[in-house]
């Protein structure tokens, strides 16, 4: 008979929490198939992230923060013509990536929940990488805002969200080249 060890019930984990997370990434999520492939019992994916709300957002804040640190050391430059350019590459990426494009048709309702809410993991995570990009500027001497880092980053994050997938009714999703205009006016810069 094997002896009763002390802690969880179950098997052990045949992956760590950040592995289930990449292939979360890669798979653009469904929990089950991940939880089988990884060979996770559905419990394990469950204790990790909750729900596949959480799961999905945690994908989402990650590769965005990843995407807009990785595209503002490509584009170079400074101040607020870099962000513009930094911003706009990304705001064009998204709209490009076929996953996102499908989570919006296929779950209009719970994407908006998941990337626009304030009390969720990808809006905060999104605003706080951009308000450490506009603080690189101002730190760096090369931008002088009009407004605090912490608001602008707010506003850049809330009219992306507008722009890119939240106002199809007023006939603006997916319009990056609005979009650019509206955020050269914030950052006093001129769009092309």
């Amino acid at each position: 008979m094997t002896p009763l060890v002390a802690g969880r019930p179950g098997r052990p984990a045949a992956c760590t929490r950040d592995e289930a997370l990449e292939l979360a990434r890669k798979r653009f999520i469904d929990v089950l198939a991940l939880a089988r492939e990884l060979g996770l019992a559905r419990a394990t994916m469950h204790r990790w992230f909750q729900t596949r709300e959480l799961l999905l957002g945690e994908v989402l804040a990650t590769l965005a923060e990843e995407r807009l640190s990785a595209i503002r050391t490509r584009t170079g430059g400074a101040g607020a013509p870099a962000l513009l350019q930094t911003l706009d590459s990304f705001n064009r990426e998204l709209v490009a990536t076929p996953g996102m494009r499908a989570l919006l048709a296929q779950e209009q309702e719970r994407a908006l929940r998941i990337l626009t809410s304030s009390a969720g993991v990808v809006q905060p995570r999104v605003v706080a990488r951009i308000e450490r990009l506009i603080d690189a500027e101002v730190q760096a001497g090369e931008l002088d805002p009009p407004t605090p880092p912490d608001v602008l980053a707010y506003a850049i994050t809330r009219l992306g969200e507008a722009f890119l997938y939240n106002d199809a009714l007023a006939g603006i999703r997916g319009d990056t080249e609005r979009l650019r205009q509206v955020l050269a006016a914030l950052l006093g810069t001129p769009a092309r």
